[in-house]
């Protein structure tokens, strides 16, 4: 697979088969300045930042990265990311604590067989929804916890149609992640209640129009029982 726009400024610059066999896919967002949704586990930060480049962007304009939830798959070029470019990292609060302290057993780190230093981040999350302006677009950041206690999902409307970042929404729900599944259900509602477009998914594609972005979530709720 290669790095392609997936809808207008909305790209994958990475993901297992692209970059690195440990990556989860990794999205960019062309607004003004770029927004990185997640990272990567760290080993293959030159071939995200090669694929930006491809697709003819400069990385030097990448202003902030989003962290949507603390494992190692997720966060760990989010270090390198900050060094080069000095972009802002948001992760939600209750995940916060485990990327911030180096925490290899949370962040699956230690199975993944990846080192893991401690990452302060610039912006912890801990309301139910935010909002971050870039130039004329809004990014929201929605709290959905389940596959972890500090999971969020991320949205944003563009060109009418609404394209949601639903990261690792197949789970799966590892206790010493601090997963719930009652807590995963009630968030997979409200990911629903959107009715997003286009479904940027962490691990398994991309999936459009909206009438599969809702099977892929309800396939899910069937197989967990709920």
């Amino acid at each position: 697979m290669k790095p392609k726009e997936l809808a207008k400024d909305i790209y994958i610059v990475g993901n297992s088969d692209m970059t690195d066999p440990k990556d989860c896919s990794v999205y960019i967002l062309d607004l003004g300045e770029l927004v990185l949704i997640d990272t990567g586990a760290g080993s293959s930060v030159n071939a995200i930042i090669k694929n930006i480049e491809g697709l003819g962007l400069a990385p030097e304009r990448l202003s902030t990265i989003i962290l949507t939830h603390r494992h190692i798959d997720h966060v760990g070029g989010a270090c390198e990311f900050r060094k080069r470019y000095g972009a802002r990292i948001i992760i939600h609060s209750l995940d916060a604590d485990a990327v911030e302290s180096g925490d290899t057993s949370s962040t699956g780190a230690s199975w993944y067989g990846v080192p893991f230093a401690p990452l302060p981040v610039d912006q912890k999350l801990i309301d139910e929804k935010a909002s971050f302006q870039f130039g004329p677009h809004w990014v929201v950041c929605l709290h959905t916890p389940g596959h972890t206690p500090g999971s969020i999902s991320v949205y944003l409307d563009k060109d009418s149609k609404r394209v949601l970042f639903g990261q690792d929404i197949h789970g799966p729900f590892l206790a010493e992640s601090g997963a719930n599944v009652s807590h995963w259900q009630q968030s997979m509602e409200k990911l629903l209640a959107l009715n997003a477009d286009v479904l940027c998914e962490g691990h398994f594609g991309v999936y459009q129009p909206a009438g599969k972005v809702a099977g892929y979530i309800e396939r899910y709720l069937d197989e967990y029982g709920m």
